[in-house]
């Protein structure tokens, strides 16, 4: 039975092309997303396409239960869970302090750290008991720096960052591996900044600093680095790590 990679959050980005990096590795990538059966329906059958195992399944991850039913499931349907991939945005958009209701701010909280709490208390007593495991959280600037109009984004990213520093201290020991991956810049992803930007917009950052300047991240490139920290040697784990393209400063410190 194959190693289980579950990616909570797969797009046509960094989530997809992780799932797909991972099942070339020889892992059943198990994919999730809120809605767009399609779309899911389209990355599994790529993956499958290419030689690979893949499940997907429609999840709201905020629902109660749903994040505990399905590692259950897996487990019980599909092979042990080795890696998880959290790759749950957060991202309500730029609003003011007025313009953000408690609703909303609430929101980013359950999708960044909640979220992720309620993952790793499902899944950590598999892992301990098999002595191995991964979790690799996609983050953001906002983890690093709250700028304004990022009040829901920058606490929950905040949060994020400080519970994965508290899972590592408590689950290392355990044999599981827990990696803030801070993504500081734009990726290269229509169904995150493609649809932030819109169509005309995205294609015409794509040309003035995509494409073969290399000035956005690529999704299969950061699929990489992601295999790597899953395989990393216990002697030196890495536990936090910032991404970018060759030709940013770093967004949270300029």
């Amino acid at each position: 039975m194959a190693p289980v990679c579950l990616v909570l959050g797969a797009g046509r980005g960094i989530g997809g092309s992780v799932a797909a990096r991972f099942a070339q590795g020889g892992y059943h990538a198990v994919l999730t997303r809120r809605s767009d059966q399609s779309g899911l329906d389209e990355l599994v059958l790529g993956i499958q396409s290419d030689g690979g195992l893949a499940t997907g399944y429609l999840a709201n991850l905020i629902e109660p239960e749903v994040i505990e039913d399905l590692i259950d499931k897996v487990e019980r349907t599909v092979g042990p869970i080795k890696v998880v991939v959290f790759n749950l945005g957060a991202q309500i958009g730029h609003r003011t302090l007025a313009e953000t209701s408690v609703k909303d701010f609430t929101r980013g909280w359950q999708m960044a750290t909640l979220a992720l709490f309620r993952v790793a208390k499902t899944v950590a007593p598999f892992m301990a008991a098999r002595g191995e495991g991964v979790f690799l959280v996609t983050s953001a600037t906002a983890a690093m720096r709250g700028n304004a109009g990022q009040h829901s984004h920058a606490a929950a990213m905040g949060g994020r960052r400080m519970l994965c520093q508290s899972l590592n201290a408590e689950l290392s020991a355990s044999g599981i591996h827990v990696a803030h991956i801070v993504v500081d810049g734009a990726v290269d992803a229509p169904d995150t900044l493609g649809k932030m930007l819109g169509e005309e917009g995205f294609a015409k950052l794509r040309q003035t600093k995509g494409l073969d300047k290399d000035g956005l991240m690529l999704p299969k490139e950061i699929a990489e680095t992601y295999f790597h920290l899953a395989h990393q040697h216990r002697s030196t784990w890495t536990h936090e790590l910032d991404l970018r393209a060759h030709s940013d400063r770093p967004w949270w410190n300029h």
